[in-house]
């Protein structure tokens, strides 16, 4: 009877699993292809742009793009929203091995609304250096390699 217990937690951390897994469209209800990327910046609504002109680097988008300016709750800055423009542009939807290929539509977007942010709000996209005197692990060398598939972004 012992031996069978740790069958529990198993179980229970494919569940969790397996509902992070799940499209972020179902979760919430509405379907996959009306996602919006979203970012709060913390700069009034004016100083982030609108809708018919987007911030840099979202500009070089043009109108393969929709784009979403608006108030936060609570006054804590502007939320800027994104998504591919077009139904069939927006049902191409991202999954993981499109993610881990580096074939995913949505991360160059995610990508370029991430610089957005930075740009708005500290006037330049920092980027980590790698310190010169490390030496790869192979745990280390597994994540750079996760970290390349990302985009930089984060994001598998």
């Amino acid at each position: 009877m012992k031996k069978t217990w740790w069958v529990v937690p198993v179980i229970g951390a494919g569940a969790v699993a397996a509902r992070r897994a799940w499209p972020a469209g179902s979760r919430s209800g509405g379907k996959p292809d009306d996602r919006w990327l979203t970012v709060t910046i913390n700069r009034p609504v004016g100083e982030v742009g609108s809708g018919e002109k987007p911030p840099p680097p979202l500009d070089r988008f043009g109108e393969s793009i929709d784009v979403r300016t608006r108030p936060a709750p609570g006054d804590r800055g502007t939320e800027l929203a994104v998504r591919p423009a077009g139904r069939e542009a927006r049902q191409r939807s991202s999954s993981l091995p499109a993610r881990m290929s580096g074939q995913d539509p949505r991360q160059e977007l995610r990508q370029a609304l991430r610089e957005a942010k930075a740009l708005l709000e500290a006037g330049e996209v920092l980027h980590a250096d790698t310190p010169p005197t490390t030496r790869p692990t192979p745990a280390g060398k597994l994540l750079g390699l996760l970290n390349r598939r990302s985009g930089g972004e984060g994001v598998l």
